[in-house]
């Protein structure tokens, strides 16, 4: 469950993808390991009710819309743009803030990933007695590591066979999924908005 949980292509995975084939080997452990933190974090604050939380209040659900659509399409709109500093400069390292700050907005500012994440962990944390509650939010945690960990050293192996052409299509592409994604978070804004009038 707990990869069925951290599987699916969305921004996480995308971001992930995208630093194994550009960056050099350490950056992209430091990259999986910090996607890891704010995953396993999210993954227990769905199992122990923040979906709730975000049901009784639909300002907060509001802002979470608003902030993570304009959010997700501005990383979708930098990955459709051409690098110029790194096509330059061949150099295509990035400030680990940025990336800490691009994992916890991948993250905790994506709307489906608290609905979905709040609805099955929260599901599960209802239905499963207290002593085995633990052994499977451990698990889903655990499934964390393993996926992460697994795309990016694939990826790590089979990046250099990666060439720059390509990856300016898998950054379109990644970049046009991820556009769309923001639209429909900030459609689902409106639509609340119209559903509270």
């Amino acid at each position: 469950m707990g990869l069925a949980y951290v599987a699916p292509i969305g921004l996480q995975n995308l971001f992930v993808i995208n630093t194994a084939i550009s960056q050099k080997r350490s950056r992209v452990y430091a990259t999986a390991l910090i996607v890891i933190f704010f995953d396993v974090t999210l993954a227990l604050a769905c199992f122990f009710g923040i979906g709730a939380i975000m049901e009784q209040s639909h300002l907060l659900e509001m802002i979470i819309l608003l902030v993570g659509s304009i959010i997700v399409v501005k990383i979708g709109v930098g990955l459709l743009l051409p690098d110029k500093k790194t096509e330059e400069s061949g150099d295509v390292d990035i400030p680990i803030l940025k990336v800490i700050l691009t994992a916890c907005v991948v993250t905790w500012f994506n709307p489906q990933a608290l609905i979905d994440g709040s609805m099955m962990l929260g599901a599960f944390n209802a239905t499963l007695p207290p002593e085995e509650s633990s052994k499977f939010i451990i698990g889903v945690a655990c499934a964390s590591c393993l996926w992460f960990l697994s795309i990016s050293t694939i990826l790590t192996f089979i990046g250099a066979k990666i060439t720059d052409k390509i990856l300016r299509i898998i950054n379109v592409v990644c970049g046009v999924i991820i556009i769309f994604y923001g639209i429909k978070l900030f459609i689902n804004f409106i639509q609340l908005i119209f559903t509270l009038i």
